[in-house]
Protein backbone atom coordinates (compact mmCIF):
# COMPACT_ATOMS: atom_id res chain seq x y z
CA UNK A 1 0.00 0.00 0.00
CA UNK A 2 1.56 3.50 -1.29
CA UNK A 3 3.64 3.88 -3.97
CA UNK A 4 5.72 6.91 -2.87
CA UNK A 5 9.38 7.00 -1.49
CA UNK A 6 8.78 3.23 -0.13
CA UNK A 7 6.36 1.78 -2.04
CA UNK A 8 8.66 2.49 -5.37
CA UNK A 9 11.45 0.74 -3.05
CA UNK A 10 9.53 -1.71 -2.37
CA UNK A 11 8.30 -2.80 -5.40
CA UNK A 12 11.88 -2.86 -7.24
CA UNK A 13 13.26 -5.46 -4.63
CA UNK A 14 10.44 -7.41 -4.79
CA UNK A 15 10.24 -8.05 -8.30
CA UNK A 16 14.03 -7.91 -8.57
CA UNK A 17 13.94 -10.88 -5.78
CA UNK A 18 11.19 -12.76 -7.84
CA UNK A 19 8.14 -11.97 -6.23
CA UNK A 20 4.36 -11.33 -7.76
CA UNK A 21 4.22 -7.89 -6.18
CA UNK A 22 1.70 -5.14 -6.20
CA UNK A 23 1.49 -1.94 -5.36
CA UNK A 24 -2.18 -0.20 -4.89
CA UNK A 25 -2.13 3.72 -4.51
CA UNK A 26 -5.00 5.83 -3.30
CA UNK A 27 -4.21 8.81 -5.47
CA UNK A 28 -4.55 9.05 -9.25
CA UNK A 29 -0.37 9.78 -9.56
CA UNK A 30 2.57 8.43 -7.34
CA UNK A 31 4.75 10.44 -5.47
CA UNK A 32 3.13 10.06 -2.32
CA UNK A 33 4.06 12.90 0.38
CA UNK A 34 6.19 14.56 -2.66
CA UNK A 35 2.50 14.67 -4.70
CA UNK A 36 0.79 16.05 -2.18
CA UNK A 37 2.91 18.92 -0.62
CA UNK A 38 3.13 21.09 -3.69
CA UNK A 39 2.68 24.36 -1.54
CA UNK A 40 5.07 27.45 -2.91
CA UNK A 41 8.81 26.58 -1.42
CA UNK A 42 8.30 22.97 -0.83
CA UNK A 43 11.62 21.64 -0.31
CA UNK A 44 13.59 18.52 0.70
CA UNK A 45 15.58 19.20 4.37
CA UNK A 46 17.88 16.91 2.90
CA UNK A 47 20.87 16.93 0.46
CA UNK A 48 19.90 15.95 -2.69
CA UNK A 49 22.66 14.02 -3.35
CA UNK A 50 22.10 11.95 -0.11
CA UNK A 51 17.70 11.77 -0.39
CA UNK A 52 18.15 9.40 -3.59
CA UNK A 53 17.94 5.80 -4.23
CA UNK A 54 21.20 3.35 -3.40
CA UNK A 55 20.25 0.52 -5.55
CA UNK A 56 21.17 1.53 -9.05
CA UNK A 57 24.86 2.60 -9.79
CA UNK A 58 23.59 3.82 -13.07
CA UNK A 59 20.68 5.93 -11.71
CA UNK A 60 23.17 7.83 -9.42
CA UNK A 61 25.30 8.48 -12.21
CA UNK A 62 22.72 9.59 -15.04
CA UNK A 63 20.65 11.89 -12.85
CA UNK A 64 21.38 15.62 -11.97
CA UNK A 65 20.31 17.48 -9.22
CA UNK A 66 20.11 20.68 -9.47
CA UNK A 67 20.06 22.20 -5.89
CA UNK A 68 22.06 21.41 -2.62
CA UNK A 69 18.16 20.78 -1.41
CA UNK A 70 15.69 19.56 -4.16
CA UNK A 71 12.23 21.41 -4.33
CA UNK A 72 9.15 19.14 -4.33
CA UNK A 73 8.89 19.53 -8.31
CA UNK A 74 12.21 17.97 -9.14
CA UNK A 75 11.82 15.31 -6.61
CA UNK A 76 8.48 14.34 -8.09
CA UNK A 77 10.53 14.51 -11.56
CA UNK A 78 13.25 11.94 -9.91
CA UNK A 79 10.70 9.57 -8.23
CA UNK A 80 8.67 9.31 -12.16
CA UNK A 81 11.75 8.87 -13.50
CA UNK A 82 12.77 5.83 -11.59
CA UNK A 83 8.89 4.26 -11.81
CA UNK A 84 10.03 4.44 -15.97
CA UNK A 85 13.31 3.47 -15.62
CA UNK A 86 12.66 0.41 -13.93
CA UNK A 87 9.47 -0.12 -15.39
CA UNK A 88 7.53 0.18 -12.13
CA UNK A 89 4.14 1.39 -13.33
CA UNK A 90 2.81 -1.83 -14.89
CA UNK A 91 2.67 -3.85 -11.02
CA UNK A 92 1.09 -0.31 -9.77
CA UNK A 93 -2.80 0.34 -9.66
CA UNK A 94 -3.57 4.67 -8.90
CA UNK A 95 -6.81 5.55 -7.59
CA UNK A 96 -7.11 2.68 -5.73
CA UNK A 97 -7.14 3.55 -2.13
CA UNK A 98 -7.61 0.64 0.35
CA UNK A 99 -10.58 1.03 2.84
CA UNK A 100 -10.36 -2.49 4.69
CA UNK A 101 -7.77 -5.03 5.07
CA UNK A 102 -8.65 -8.39 6.43
CA UNK A 103 -6.77 -11.38 8.05
CA UNK A 104 -7.89 -14.73 7.24
CA UNK A 105 -6.33 -16.93 9.50
CA UNK A 106 -7.39 -20.25 7.44
CA UNK A 107 -5.74 -19.43 4.21
CA UNK A 108 -3.35 -17.14 5.69
CA UNK A 109 -3.91 -14.06 3.66
CA UNK A 110 -4.98 -10.83 3.27
CA UNK A 111 -8.11 -9.39 1.44
CA UNK A 112 -8.11 -5.93 0.74
CA UNK A 113 -10.85 -3.86 -0.35
CA UNK A 114 -11.06 -1.00 -2.30
CA UNK A 115 -12.84 2.39 -2.18
CA UNK A 116 -14.63 1.41 -5.00
CA UNK A 117 -15.50 -2.09 -3.78
CA UNK A 118 -13.19 -3.86 -5.53
CA UNK A 119 -11.16 -6.45 -3.97
CA UNK A 120 -7.53 -7.60 -3.98
CA UNK A 121 -5.92 -10.56 -2.00
CA UNK A 122 -2.09 -11.42 -1.32
CA UNK A 123 0.22 -13.32 1.01
CA UNK A 124 1.93 -10.72 2.28
CA UNK A 125 0.61 -7.15 3.29
CA UNK A 126 3.79 -3.74 3.66
CA UNK A 127 2.08 -0.85 4.64
CA UNK A 128 4.30 2.01 2.70
CA UNK A 129 2.11 4.60 3.77
CA UNK A 130 4.03 7.48 5.11
CA UNK A 131 5.41 8.86 8.67
CA UNK A 132 4.05 12.54 7.93
CA UNK A 133 1.11 11.93 5.06
CA UNK A 134 -1.97 12.02 7.02
CA UNK A 135 -3.11 15.61 7.44
CA UNK A 136 -4.20 17.26 10.47
CA UNK A 137 -7.37 19.13 9.44
CA UNK A 138 -8.31 21.97 11.35
CA UNK A 139 -11.78 22.49 12.56
CA UNK A 140 -11.82 25.79 14.05
CA UNK A 141 -14.97 27.90 15.14
CA UNK A 142 -16.50 29.64 12.19
CA UNK A 143 -14.32 27.65 9.96
CA UNK A 144 -17.53 26.98 7.27
CA UNK A 145 -18.91 30.93 7.08
CA UNK A 146 -15.18 32.48 5.74
CA UNK A 147 -16.03 33.53 1.90
CA UNK A 148 -12.46 33.52 0.79
CA UNK A 149 -10.43 29.96 0.15
CA UNK A 150 -9.09 27.73 2.48
CA UNK A 151 -6.05 25.33 1.42
CA UNK A 152 -4.32 22.56 3.81
CA UNK A 153 -0.62 23.04 2.60
CA UNK A 154 -0.29 18.86 2.35
CA UNK A 155 -3.06 18.86 0.00
CA UNK A 156 -1.98 21.62 -2.45
CA UNK A 157 -4.32 21.89 -5.30
CA UNK A 158 -2.64 21.26 -8.59
CA UNK A 159 -4.27 24.47 -10.39
CA UNK A 160 -2.21 27.48 -10.17
CA UNK A 161 -3.33 29.61 -7.34
CA UNK A 162 -2.39 33.48 -7.76
CA UNK A 163 -1.75 35.18 -4.53
CA UNK A 164 -0.93 38.93 -6.15
CA UNK A 165 -2.78 41.23 -4.69
CA UNK A 166 -4.20 39.22 -1.60
CA UNK A 167 -4.25 38.71 1.77
CA UNK A 168 -3.18 35.96 3.25
CA UNK A 169 -3.09 33.99 6.29
CA UNK A 170 -0.69 31.15 7.02
CA UNK A 171 -1.44 28.96 10.20
CA UNK A 172 1.33 26.98 11.26
CA UNK A 173 5.19 27.68 11.67
CA UNK A 174 6.87 24.20 11.01
CA UNK A 175 8.66 23.22 7.99
CA UNK A 176 6.03 24.22 5.90
CA UNK A 177 5.02 27.05 7.26
CA UNK A 178 8.32 28.43 7.10
CA UNK A 179 9.55 27.56 4.20
CA UNK A 180 6.06 29.02 2.21
CA UNK A 181 6.35 32.52 3.70
CA UNK A 182 9.22 34.34 2.20
CA UNK A 183 8.01 32.78 -1.23
CA UNK A 184 4.27 34.09 -0.93
CA UNK A 185 5.23 37.58 1.21
CA UNK A 186 6.96 38.41 -2.36
CA UNK A 187 3.79 37.98 -4.08
CA UNK A 188 0.95 38.64 -2.31
CA UNK A 189 0.01 42.27 -0.70
CA UNK A 190 -0.47 41.03 2.97
CA UNK A 191 0.89 38.10 5.02
CA UNK A 192 -0.29 37.01 8.17
CA UNK A 193 1.64 33.81 10.30
CA UNK A 194 -0.60 32.79 12.84
CA UNK A 195 2.30 31.24 14.93
CA UNK A 196 1.54 29.04 18.37
CA UNK A 197 5.12 27.86 18.87
CA UNK A 198 8.01 29.67 17.96
CA UNK A 199 10.27 27.36 16.41
CA UNK A 200 14.67 26.66 15.70
CA UNK A 201 15.59 26.85 12.52
CA UNK A 202 19.22 26.54 10.82
CA UNK A 203 19.53 28.63 7.63
CA UNK A 204 19.76 25.99 4.10
CA UNK A 205 22.84 27.56 2.91
CA UNK A 206 20.66 26.18 -0.50
CA UNK A 207 22.61 26.91 -3.83
CA UNK A 208 22.41 25.35 -7.17
CA UNK A 209 25.15 22.54 -7.77
CA UNK A 210 27.93 22.93 -10.10
CA UNK A 211 29.02 20.28 -12.90
CA UNK A 212 32.32 19.84 -10.75
CA UNK A 213 30.23 19.10 -7.30
CA UNK A 214 28.35 17.10 -9.38
CA UNK A 215 31.41 15.18 -10.74
CA UNK A 216 33.49 15.14 -7.32
CA UNK A 217 30.30 12.76 -5.80
CA UNK A 218 29.53 10.73 -8.69
CA UNK A 219 33.53 9.96 -8.29
CA UNK A 220 32.99 8.39 -5.31
CA UNK A 221 29.25 7.82 -4.46
CA UNK A 222 29.66 4.54 -2.38
CA UNK A 223 31.75 6.11 0.19
CA UNK A 224 29.39 8.89 0.32
CA UNK A 225 26.32 6.12 0.90
CA UNK A 226 28.70 4.00 3.88
CA UNK A 227 29.07 7.36 5.76
CA UNK A 228 25.23 7.63 5.19
CA UNK A 229 25.04 4.28 6.64
CA UNK A 230 26.77 4.86 9.57
CA UNK A 231 26.08 7.55 10.42
CA UNK A 232 23.53 8.54 14.15
CA UNK A 233 20.72 9.65 11.10
CA UNK A 234 21.98 8.80 7.92
CA UNK A 235 22.76 12.10 7.20
CA UNK A 236 26.58 11.63 6.79
CA UNK A 237 27.54 13.59 9.62
CA UNK A 238 29.22 12.52 12.92
CA UNK A 239 29.16 14.37 16.03
CA UNK A 240 32.34 15.71 17.27
CA UNK A 241 34.32 13.15 19.81
CA UNK A 242 34.34 16.21 22.71
CA UNK A 243 31.39 17.11 24.69
CA UNK A 244 30.01 20.85 23.96
CA UNK A 245 31.12 22.00 27.49
CA UNK A 246 34.28 20.63 27.36
CA UNK A 247 35.99 23.05 25.15
CA UNK A 248 36.40 26.83 25.52
CA UNK A 249 33.90 29.47 24.32
CA UNK A 250 36.23 30.21 21.50
CA UNK A 251 36.09 26.85 20.07
CA UNK A 252 32.49 26.45 20.44
CA UNK A 253 31.52 29.55 18.80
CA UNK A 254 34.19 29.01 16.12
CA UNK A 255 31.90 24.99 15.56
CA UNK A 256 28.79 26.70 15.84
CA UNK A 257 29.64 29.06 13.25
CA UNK A 258 30.37 26.60 11.16
CA UNK A 259 27.82 23.61 11.40
CA UNK A 260 25.57 27.27 11.49
CA UNK A 261 26.25 28.27 8.34
CA UNK A 262 26.85 24.79 6.24
CA UNK A 263 25.35 21.69 8.05
CA UNK A 264 21.46 22.21 8.29
CA UNK A 265 20.21 18.94 10.58
CA UNK A 266 23.79 18.50 10.89
CA UNK A 267 23.96 21.59 13.36
CA UNK A 268 22.53 18.94 16.25
CA UNK A 269 25.69 17.14 15.30
CA UNK A 270 28.05 19.56 16.36
CA UNK A 271 28.94 18.06 19.49
CA UNK A 272 27.30 14.15 20.81
CA UNK A 273 25.66 15.48 23.90
CA UNK A 274 23.59 18.29 22.24
CA UNK A 275 20.21 15.94 22.40
CA UNK A 276 21.33 14.24 25.82
CA UNK A 277 22.32 17.17 28.12
CA UNK A 278 20.46 20.05 29.10
CA UNK A 279 23.11 22.29 29.87
CA UNK A 280 24.76 21.24 26.22
CA UNK A 281 21.63 21.99 24.78
CA UNK A 282 20.96 25.50 26.60
CA UNK A 283 23.82 26.47 24.76
CA UNK A 284 22.92 25.34 21.65
CA UNK A 285 20.02 27.31 21.83
CA UNK A 286 21.20 29.80 23.05
CA UNK A 287 23.24 30.18 19.97
CA UNK A 288 20.73 29.63 17.85
CA UNK A 289 18.15 32.41 19.19
CA UNK A 290 21.03 34.68 18.66
CA UNK A 291 21.65 33.94 15.12
CA UNK A 292 17.74 33.68 14.69
CA UNK A 293 17.24 37.23 16.39
CA UNK A 294 20.17 38.96 13.83
CA UNK A 295 17.91 37.80 10.97
CA UNK A 296 15.05 39.91 12.24
CA UNK A 297 15.03 44.14 12.48
CA UNK A 298 12.09 45.13 14.61
CA UNK A 299 12.62 43.85 18.26
CA UNK A 300 9.19 43.09 19.54
CA UNK A 301 8.90 40.10 16.37
CA UNK A 302 12.16 39.15 17.11
CA UNK A 303 11.41 38.37 20.82
CA UNK A 304 7.99 36.50 19.56
CA UNK A 305 10.05 34.34 16.98
CA UNK A 306 12.17 33.08 19.41
CA UNK A 307 11.37 29.67 20.84
CA UNK A 308 11.45 28.88 24.56
CA UNK A 309 8.94 26.44 25.30
CA UNK A 310 11.64 23.93 24.11
CA UNK A 311 15.11 23.06 23.65
CA UNK A 312 16.94 23.26 20.01
CA UNK A 313 15.78 19.93 18.48
CA UNK A 314 13.62 18.29 21.38
CA UNK A 315 10.77 19.69 18.26
CA UNK A 316 11.75 18.76 14.83
CA UNK A 317 13.88 22.09 13.80
CA UNK A 318 13.56 23.50 10.20
CA UNK A 319 15.90 24.07 7.98
CA UNK A 320 14.97 27.32 6.15
CA UNK A 321 15.70 29.70 2.87
CA UNK A 322 14.70 33.30 4.18
CA UNK A 323 11.99 32.83 6.94
CA UNK A 324 13.54 35.35 9.55
CA UNK A 325 13.93 37.71 6.96
CA UNK A 326 10.27 37.76 5.66
CA UNK A 327 9.37 39.37 8.85
CA UNK A 328 11.49 42.59 7.33
CA UNK A 329 8.72 43.06 5.08
CA UNK A 330 6.48 45.34 5.01
CA UNK A 331 3.79 43.37 3.92
CA UNK A 332 4.28 40.48 6.68
CA UNK A 333 2.88 40.34 10.23
CA UNK A 334 3.14 38.17 12.81
CA UNK A 335 -0.05 36.97 15.10
CA UNK A 336 1.08 35.22 18.45
CA UNK A 337 -1.75 32.87 19.14
CA UNK A 338 -0.87 31.43 22.34
CA UNK A 339 -0.89 34.75 23.90
CA UNK A 340 -3.99 35.69 21.77
CA UNK A 341 -5.76 32.49 20.34
CA UNK A 342 -7.78 32.40 17.64
CA UNK A 343 -11.43 32.88 18.57
CA UNK A 344 -13.33 32.23 15.05
CA UNK A 345 -13.34 32.78 11.86
CA UNK A 346 -15.50 35.40 10.13
CA UNK A 347 -17.17 35.61 6.23
CA UNK A 348 -13.81 38.02 5.83
CA UNK A 349 -10.99 36.76 8.04
CA UNK A 350 -9.80 35.48 11.13
CA UNK A 351 -10.65 37.26 14.78
CA UNK A 352 -8.20 36.28 17.57
CA UNK A 353 -8.55 37.85 20.98
CA UNK A 354 -6.55 41.00 20.00
CA UNK A 355 -7.73 42.14 16.77
CA UNK A 356 -9.73 40.78 13.41
CA UNK A 357 -7.76 40.04 10.37
CA UNK A 358 -8.67 40.21 6.92
CA UNK A 359 -8.33 37.41 4.35
CA UNK A 360 -8.55 36.32 0.92
CA UNK A 361 -6.86 33.05 1.93
CA UNK A 362 -6.43 31.23 5.25
CA UNK A 363 -3.46 28.05 4.54
CA UNK A 364 -3.49 25.50 7.39
CA UNK A 365 0.23 24.79 7.24
CA UNK A 366 -1.02 22.98 10.83
CA UNK A 367 0.87 19.07 10.13
CA UNK A 368 0.02 15.72 10.43
CA UNK A 369 -0.97 13.45 12.89
CA UNK A 370 2.36 11.62 12.42
CA UNK A 371 3.51 8.32 12.51
CA UNK A 372 -0.01 6.68 12.92
CA UNK A 373 -1.71 8.77 11.24
CA UNK A 374 -1.41 7.24 7.77
CA UNK A 375 -1.62 3.35 9.32
CA UNK A 376 -4.99 3.79 11.34
CA UNK A 377 -6.85 5.65 8.48
CA UNK A 378 -7.87 2.33 6.79
CA UNK A 379 -9.38 0.01 8.84
CA UNK A 380 -7.02 -3.39 9.47
CA UNK A 381 -8.27 -6.15 11.24
CA UNK A 382 -5.60 -9.13 12.41
CA UNK A 383 -6.80 -12.30 14.58
CA UNK A 384 -10.11 -12.50 15.46
CA UNK A 385 -10.59 -9.37 13.68
CA UNK A 386 -9.26 -7.04 16.33
CA UNK A 387 -7.97 -3.64 14.27
CA UNK A 388 -4.50 -1.90 14.48
CA UNK A 389 -6.57 0.77 15.73
CA UNK A 390 -8.18 -0.89 18.57
CA UNK A 391 -4.23 -2.70 19.32
CA UNK A 392 -2.81 0.95 19.24
CA UNK A 393 -5.11 2.33 21.55
CA UNK A 394 -2.72 3.19 24.15
CA UNK A 395 0.06 3.84 21.60
CA UNK A 396 1.66 1.67 18.66
CA UNK A 397 3.51 -1.29 20.08
CA UNK A 398 5.97 -3.23 17.49
CA UNK A 399 8.96 -5.09 16.83
CA UNK A 400 11.64 -2.75 15.62
CA UNK A 401 8.71 -0.54 13.85
CA UNK A 402 8.21 -3.63 11.24
CA UNK A 403 5.25 -5.42 12.37
CA UNK A 404 3.21 -6.00 15.30
CA UNK A 405 1.66 -8.86 16.99
CA UNK A 406 -1.84 -10.18 16.13
CA UNK A 407 -1.64 -9.04 12.90
CA UNK A 408 0.36 -11.81 10.56
CA UNK A 409 2.10 -11.78 7.18
CA UNK A 410 1.81 -7.82 7.94
CA UNK A 411 5.02 -5.67 7.27
CA UNK A 412 5.23 -2.11 8.39
CA UNK A 413 7.97 0.07 6.13
CA UNK A 414 9.03 3.15 8.36
CA UNK A 415 6.70 2.17 11.32
CA UNK A 416 7.04 3.38 14.86
CA UNK A 417 9.73 2.10 16.56
CA UNK A 418 12.20 2.33 13.88
CA UNK A 419 14.52 5.69 13.29
CA UNK A 420 11.89 7.14 10.61
CA UNK A 421 11.11 11.02 11.53
CA UNK A 422 14.58 10.78 13.36
CA UNK A 423 16.80 9.82 9.80
CA UNK A 424 17.03 10.42 6.47
CA UNK A 425 14.10 8.62 5.79
CA UNK A 426 15.78 7.54 2.61
CA UNK A 427 18.70 5.54 4.21
CA UNK A 428 16.56 4.05 6.65
CA UNK A 429 13.49 3.13 4.18
CA UNK A 430 16.35 1.23 2.12
CA UNK A 431 17.55 -0.29 4.94
CA UNK A 432 14.53 -1.52 6.17
CA UNK A 433 13.27 -2.54 2.63
CA UNK A 434 16.37 -4.58 1.92
CA UNK A 435 16.12 -6.46 5.41
CA UNK A 436 12.41 -7.48 4.13
CA UNK A 437 12.80 -8.55 1.06
CA UNK A 438 15.67 -11.13 2.34
CA UNK A 439 13.25 -11.86 5.60
CA UNK A 440 10.85 -12.80 2.56
CA UNK A 441 13.57 -14.55 0.47
CA UNK A 442 14.29 -16.55 3.33
CA UNK A 443 10.38 -17.61 4.02
CA UNK A 444 9.90 -18.86 0.89
CA UNK A 445 12.95 -20.75 0.15
CA UNK A 446 11.53 -21.93 3.65
CA UNK A 447 8.26 -22.71 2.80
CA UNK A 448 7.19 -20.63 5.68
CA UNK A 449 3.47 -19.66 4.96
CA UNK A 450 2.89 -16.90 8.28
CA UNK A 451 5.05 -14.82 10.06
CA UNK A 452 3.96 -13.06 13.29
CA UNK A 453 5.82 -10.87 16.23
CA UNK A 454 5.69 -12.45 19.33
CA UNK A 455 4.15 -10.13 22.15
CA UNK A 456 7.89 -10.93 23.97
CA UNK A 457 9.78 -9.09 21.51
CA UNK A 458 7.31 -6.22 20.88
CA UNK A 459 7.31 -5.76 24.44
CA UNK A 460 10.79 -6.00 24.56
CA UNK A 461 11.41 -3.54 21.71
CA UNK A 462 9.16 -0.71 23.41
CA UNK A 463 10.87 -0.74 26.83
CA UNK A 464 13.83 -0.62 24.60
CA UNK A 465 12.48 2.78 22.50
CA UNK A 466 11.63 3.92 26.41
CA UNK A 467 14.97 3.26 27.63
CA UNK A 468 16.77 4.99 24.46
CA UNK A 469 14.88 8.24 24.34
CA UNK A 470 14.94 8.66 28.04
CA UNK A 471 18.85 9.04 27.81
CA UNK A 472 17.46 11.78 25.34
CA UNK A 473 16.04 15.10 26.05
CA UNK A 474 13.02 14.44 23.47
CA UNK A 475 10.25 14.00 25.92
CA UNK A 476 11.05 17.35 27.18
CA UNK A 477 8.80 19.02 24.69
CA UNK A 478 5.25 18.17 23.35
CA UNK A 479 6.24 17.56 19.72
CA UNK A 480 5.04 15.26 16.80
CA UNK A 481 7.66 12.40 18.01
CA UNK A 482 5.42 11.88 21.08
CA UNK A 483 1.97 12.74 20.26
CA UNK A 484 1.86 15.92 21.17
CA UNK A 485 0.51 17.10 18.14
CA UNK A 486 -2.95 15.48 18.21
CA UNK A 487 -5.38 16.50 20.90
CA UNK A 488 -6.30 12.93 22.62
CA UNK A 489 -3.42 10.83 21.12
CA UNK A 490 -1.49 8.70 23.39
CA UNK A 491 1.41 10.72 24.89
CA UNK A 492 4.09 7.97 23.81
CA UNK A 493 7.37 8.63 22.02
CA UNK A 494 7.13 6.93 18.66
CA UNK A 495 10.70 6.91 16.72
CA UNK A 496 13.49 4.79 17.60
CA UNK A 497 16.29 7.32 19.41
CA UNK A 498 18.96 4.77 19.10
CA UNK A 499 20.52 5.87 15.77
CA UNK A 500 20.41 4.25 11.74
CA UNK A 501 23.71 2.38 12.62
CA UNK A 502 22.84 1.02 15.72
CA UNK A 503 18.99 -0.13 13.97
CA UNK A 504 20.94 -1.27 11.52
CA UNK A 505 23.14 -3.94 13.65
CA UNK A 506 19.83 -4.85 15.56
CA UNK A 507 18.28 -5.91 12.20
CA UNK A 508 21.49 -7.84 11.02
CA UNK A 509 21.60 -9.45 14.85
CA UNK A 510 18.00 -10.21 13.98
CA UNK A 511 18.32 -12.13 10.65
CA UNK A 512 21.66 -13.96 12.24
CA UNK A 513 19.69 -15.35 15.01
CA UNK A 514 17.34 -16.87 12.65
CA UNK A 515 14.87 -14.25 12.94
CA UNK A 516 14.50 -14.17 16.56
CA UNK A 517 10.98 -12.06 17.80
CA UNK A 518 9.21 -13.41 14.97
CA UNK A 519 7.52 -16.40 14.69
CA UNK A 520 7.78 -18.83 11.55
CA UNK A 521 5.33 -21.22 10.72
CA UNK A 522 4.82 -23.66 7.92
CA UNK A 523 1.01 -24.23 8.44
CA UNK A 524 -1.17 -20.99 10.05
CA UNK A 525 -1.59 -21.16 13.57
CA UNK A 526 -5.17 -20.91 12.96
CA UNK A 527 -5.01 -24.61 11.23
CA UNK A 528 -2.74 -26.45 13.83
CA UNK A 529 -3.91 -28.59 16.32
CA UNK A 530 -2.15 -26.47 19.12
CA UNK A 531 -2.80 -23.25 18.77
CA UNK A 532 0.09 -22.12 20.13
CA UNK A 533 3.49 -20.12 18.63
CA UNK A 534 5.59 -22.13 17.05
CA UNK A 535 9.33 -20.69 16.50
Amino acid sequence: MGAGIAGLRTLYSLRKAGFDAQVLEASDEIGGVWNHNRYPGARCDVESFDYSYSFSKELEQEWVWSERYPTQPEILRYLNHVADRFDLRRDITINARVEAADYNEESATWTLTLHDGRKASSRYLVLCLGQLSAPKMPNYPGQDRFKGETIVSAMWPRREIDFTGKRVGIIGTGSSGMQMTPVIAQIAERVTVFQRTANFSVPAANAPLTEEEDRAVKADYEARREMTRNSPTGLGFQPGKKKTLEVSDEEREEAFEKAYHRLGFGFALTYPDILLDKDANRVASDFLRRKMGERVEDPEVREKLMPVTHGFGTRRPTVDSGYFEAFNRDNVDLADIREHPIEAFTETGIRTSQKHYPLDFVIFATGFDALTGALLKPRIAGRGGVTLKEKWAAGPITNMGLGTAGFPNLLIVGGPGSPTVLSNVMVSTELQVDWMTELLSHLRDAGVREIEVTREAEAAWNRHVAERVNETLYMTAQSFYNGGEVEGKPKVFMPYSGGVRHYRRLLEQCAADDYVGFALRSTPLATQPETQDAD
